[in-house]
């Protein structure tokens, strides 16, 4: 009898280990660790983190979500932290994204979660002697946010090929330096280091350009022959299956962010001027914001020609006929919702 009732005891706490089991797998996380980099690019992801729309958006689900905000200067860190398990929304250029695109494919599948925006990057230079691509030399010094992967990296190899013919894709690479937008605007326009120019992004390529001795060399959509995506969002496709309600709700934050924007940008202007310590004007900001070629949608644009390329160099081995298969398909509410993909 005894023994009888051991058995039974055994197989009750086995049978609760399963349901608490069953139970802990399905919990989704309670912290959200999200990380963006510098410049009016990351508007959106400002907008969310000050205005706390994620929170929002998780509490009208029943969900208690805090968010823990980090800060890069480049795509390679970033990409990092999603293998590492530290960090479960990266965001940044193409370049980045699409390096751990394909080497994850095979074991965490990391997919975009949603575009960002569409905007022109701007090489700028402060040498009177160089006019275009072609008359940069050995004293030169070109400044961008990762060597070799950036989104501006690559689009600079993009303009050599076309300048220099076919296979010389490389040939302004060991002029550049891997450097932060801030610190390689202060590094250009300070005239005491050896940055002779800058492969930027809003709002430092425009702050660059009201200097009378700047002068724009590159326009990023000249060479992909017109609007592309600069920053999206990525996530690993663990977090993604395991989090579908935080990640519905980051989507629908996102999307309330980008309304913000288009509504009222004299507002979102002054926030993100208010949370970077930005240091120019609302006006200025606004500007930018407003500018027809700066476009705030969630829609991916050319990201398959920047794939095309670093297939055809050994950059990437993996690839892709749509866009959609970048991207995670409607990841809980859907981050391809409304986005035209």
């Amino acid at each position: 009898m005894q023994g009888r009732t051991r058995r039974g005891l055994l197989r009750l706490l086995g049978a609760a280990a399963l349901v608490a089991a069953g139970t802990a797998a399905q919990a989704e996380v309670t912290t959200v660790r999200l990380a963006k980099q510098f410049g009016i690019s990351y508007l959106p992801l400002t907008l969310m983190e000050t205005e706390q729309l994620l929170e929002k958006r998780a509490k009208a689900q029943g969900l208690e979500l805090k968010t823990e905000w980090l800060r890069f200067t480049g795509g390679s860190g970033m990409n990092d932290a999603v293998l590492s398990g530290g960090l479960d929304f990266a965001s940044g250029g193409v370049g980045p994204f699409l390096t751990i695109w394909g080497r994850t494919q095979g074991n965490i599948k990391v997919k975009g979660v949603a575009a960002l925006n569409a905007m022109p990057l701007w090489l700028v230079t402060v040498n009177p002697e160089v006019k275009s691509i072609k008359d940069f030399g050995p004293k030169d010094k070109i400044a961008l946010p990762t060597v070799k992967t950036s989104i501006q990296a690559l689009t600079l190899q993009l303009a050599a090929e076309k300048a220099f013919g076919e296979g010389q894709q490389h040939k302004l690479d060991a002029l550049t330096v891997s450097m932060g937008h801030p610190d390689a605007q202060t590094a250009m326009m300070g005239g005491r280091s050896e940055i002779t120019a800058h492969f930027g992004s809003p709002p430092f390529q425009e702050l660059e350009l009201k200097d009378p001795r700047a002068r724009k060399v590159l326009d990023s959509y000249d060479v992909m022959g017109g609007p592309h995506t600069f920053n999206l969002v990525w996530a690993s496709g663990r977090f993604v299956e395991a989090n579908p309600k935080v990640t519905a709700a980051f989507v629908a934050a996102l999307e309330d962010s980008l309304k913000l924007i288009r509504d009222d940008p004299a507002r979102a202007a002054a926030l993100w001027i208010k949370a970077e310590g930005a240091k120019m004007s609302q006006e200025e900001a606004e500007a930018i914001i407003r500018a027809p070629q700066n476009e705030w949608t969630t829609a991916p644009k050319r990201m398959l020609d920047y794939l095309a390329y670093m297939n055809r160099v050994g950059l990437v081995s993996a690839k892709a006929t749509t866009e959609s298969e970048l991207f995670f398909p409607d990841p809980g509410k859907g981050a391809g919702q409304g986005t035209g993909r």
